[in-house]
C-alpha cells in the first residue's frame, strides 16, 4: 500500500563518507524524524549503487520510512524499495510508473509550472522544486524563484516539496507557499549530529511554515 509523507524529505549524499560513517548518518536522521529517505548516487556502479540500496533500505524499513530511488528505476525495482524519483532527462513517468505499478511511489523534478502539470498527468504522486537556493551537491541545479514554486503549488494537487541549500536558518523564505514539506540534503548529511539536524529543522519547520 502506497503511504507518503513528504514533510521532512532527507535526500543523501555519501560522497564524503566510508559505508559505515554513511549509513550510520542515515540511521541518526531516521531517529531524527524525516519522513522520507531518498538515495542519491550520481558516481556509483549499478551494482555498486543497488548494494548499497539494500543496506539503507534495511535501515528505512525498521524505521517505517519508505525509501526512494533517484534516477534508477532498475535499481529501486532491484532493491525492491517503495519509490523512485525522476528528473527531466530520466525514464519518462508515464513509462515508469506502466512498468513499475500503481502502488510505487514516483516522484518527479519540476522547474516550472508546465513541467509539474506534466509531470502530475503522467503519474507522477509528488515533486520536488527548485533550487531554492544554490546547493554544494554535485548535481546541476538552476535556482528556481519563490514565485514559480507558488505557482507550481497551485497548478497541481499532489505535494510539492521546496529543495536546493534549504536549511532551518532560511526557510523563512517559503513562508505563505504551500509546500507540504521541504527537502534537504546538507542540513542534515553533513551535520556534526544528523539526529539532531532533522530535529531542528522540523521545529523550525513547524515554527516558521506550519508545517
Amino acid at each position: 500500500m502506497k503511504t507518503l509523507d513528504t514533510r521532512l524529505y532527507f535526500i543523501t549524499d555519501s560522497t564524503p563518507y566510508t559505508e559505515e560513517e554513511f549509513l550510520r548518518r542515515v540511521s541518526a536522521a531516521l531517529k531524527g524524524g524525516v519522513t522520507l529517505v531518498q538515495l542519491r548516487e550520481k558516481e556509483r556502479t549499478t551494482r555498486e549503487y543497488l548494494s548499497l540500496a539494500r543496506k539503507v533500505h534495511e535501515l528505512t524499513s525498521s524505521a517505517g520510512v519508505p525509501l526512494i530511488i533517484d534516477d534508477r528505476l532498475d535499481v529501486a525495482m532491484a532493491a525492491q524499495v517503495e519509490g523512485v524519483h525522476l528528473g527531466q532527462s530520466d525514464l519518462p513517468i508515464d513509462i515508469a510508473r506502466r512498468i513499475y505499478g500503481e502502488d510505487k511511489i514516483i516522484g518527479a523534478t519540476a522547474k516550472t509550472v508546465e513541467q509539474a502539470r506534466e509531470a502530475y498527468s503522467k503519474g507522477a504522486d509528488y515533486l520536488g522544486v527548485g533550487a531554492i537556493f544554490p546547493t554544494t551537491t554535485k548535481v546541476k541545479t538552476i535556482l528556481t524563484s519563490t514565485d514559480t514554486l507558488r505557482d507550481i503549488c497551485a497548478a497541481v494537487p499532489i505535494p510539492v516539496n521546496a529543495i536546493g541549500g534549504l536549511n532551518a536558518g532560511n526557510i523563512d523564505v517559503l513562508k505563505g507557499i504551500p509546500i507540504a514539506g521541504v527537502c534537504a540534503v546538507s542540513a542534515i548529511m553533513k551535520a556534526d549530529d544528523p539526529c539532531e539536524a532533522a530535529r531542528v529543522l522540523s521545529d523550525a519547520m513547524k515554527e516558521k511554515l506550519g508545517i
